[in-house]
């Protein structure tokens, strides 16, 4: 008889659970430059009512920025793709004041198969600009992927999203105009250590 092996340990050396359990340490209290108190957290399922009010705060041109589309379907289907989280191979951090319970910006992370690469993205509220949240929340997203011993951080950037860009300038970020899509930029970062 073969005897049992223990399980594999999954990303950061976790054992693998059919579920990954929702990451309690990476909880956190923020004060973007404004002086707002924030809380930071992983997005959970619960979260999908918060996204509706946060979606009223966000211009049409903004969401084009994020998703490269307009968009104006903001139903149940389109919102649990954003709220259905496998933390074994993603991560989002949903930034929520602390006074008003209200959705103010949210980070994402998903990696590829190998887990050595991932994708983010950012959003936050379009009346929130320039307070320093998107910069607080990227550091975030940053410091979780090294943590996790991942290799890169990449995105995709429309090429006249200067705010962005100069972010991830400033942050470290390669940038690079993608050579399938003249409308993109590349960006990406080393985290490993």
């Amino acid at each position: 008889m073969t005897p049992v092996q223990p399980a594999s340990r999954g990303p950061r050396d976790h054992p693998r659970f059919a579920i990954r359990p929702y990451p309690k340490e990476w909880e956190r209290h923020i004060a973007p430059k404004d002086g707002t108190r924030v809380f930071v957290r992983p997005l959970r399922p619960d979260d999908e009512p918060l996204y509706g009010p946060f979606f009223e705060h966000v211009t049409d041109q903004d969401l084009r920025l994020r998703f490269f589309a307009p968009v104006k379907d903001f139903g149940h289907a389109f919102v649990a793709r954003f709220t259905q989280i496998d933390y074994a191979r993603a991560m989002a951090f949903v930034a929520i004041e602390e006074a008003s319970g209200n959705m103010l910006g949210v980070v994402r992370l998903h990696a590829n198969a190998n887990y050595d690469t991932a994708e983010y993205a950012v959003l936050v509220r379009s009346d929130l600009k320039g307070r320093g949240l998107g910069w607080l929340l990227m550091q975030l997203i940053i410091e979780y992927a090294r943590e996790e011993r991942l290799q890169t951080i990449e995105g995709q950037v429309l090429s006249e999203n200067a705010t962005m860009l100069s972010m991830c300038k400033t942050l470290g970020f390669e940038i690079a105009s993608d050579p399938n899509d003249p409308d993109l930029c590349i960006v990406k970062l080393s985290v490993a250590r």
